[in-house]
């Protein structure tokens, strides 16, 4: 009883968030604080509702940066409310082309000036890209990215895709780590406490270092230091 109750209830909360975002954008569009906002409200309540409760550490990695590429495992649809609440300041989020058909939320997510990423089009997806690079080189704005490019439904780390750390060399900018365990297989909607969720800011990738290595090398090691992570706070 108590999985279908928080099924509806996160189902008309997601809808009403996205109502309200819309609002929001509408009266202030494309303001890059938008994101940050709505994400707030989303883990806020969202979190609430499904009974998950956040341990968060290392976010003092993420105070003063400045502009910066933030990286996470990407487990599932409700990492929108597990890491709503960890957004900073004019911080905008790099997703599929396709969530613009989604009713209310489609269009409150482009107007917050969320970047819009067509996968199926290779130039129109460098074309992004280069804007994407201008806004943090130029409008002192930070862009969160799941890196493995999909879902990995809670079944350890996929291959990082090389997007995230081509974006932060070019637009000179630190690229941060950011890892959840895995929650997918222990969250039990029925409990009341359905499950614990343990978050990690890892140390910035220097911009310097970026520039100095070769791409693969510094993708492999994040990927390793982002698996040894989760497998900590798995434990």
């Amino acid at each position: 009883m108590l999985y279908i109750v928080r099924i509806l209830l996160i189902f008309i909360y997601f809808i009403l968030v996205a109502a309200i975002g819309l609002l929001i954008c509408l009266l202030r569009p494309f303001n890059p604080d938008n994101t940050t906002l709505i994400g707030r409200l989303y883990g806020w309540g969202g979190t609430r509702i499904l009974g998950i409760r956040l341990e968060f550490s290392g976010t003092e990695h993420l105070t003063g940066l400045g502009p910066c590429v933030i990286i996470a495992n990407h487990q599932h649809n409700l990492d929108l409310f597990v890491y709503g609440g960890l957004l900073p300041r004019r911080t905008v989020s790099l997703g599929k082309k396709s969530l613009r058909f989604i009713p209310v939320f489609g269009q409150m997510y482009w107007l917050a000036g969320n970047v819009l990423i067509d996968r199926n089009s290779k130039r129109q997806s460098q074309a992004t890209m280069s804007a994407a690079t201008v806004a943090l080189r130029d409008k002192n704005t930070s862009l969160w990215i799941f890196p493995e490019g999909t879902r990995n439904r809670g079944h350890n780390l996929l291959k990082l895709k090389q997007g995230a750390f081509k974006t932060a060399r070019e637009a000179q900018v630190p690229l941060v780590p950011v890892c959840a365990s895995s929650y997918v297989q222990q969250l039990q909607l029925n409990r009341w406490r359905s499950a614990t969720i343990k978050i990690r800011v890892l140390p910035p990738v220097s911009s310097a270092r970026l520039a100095q290595e070769p791409l693969d090398s510094v993708r492999d090691d994040c990927w390793h230091r982002m698996m040894t992570c989760i497998g900590e706070l798995d434990r």
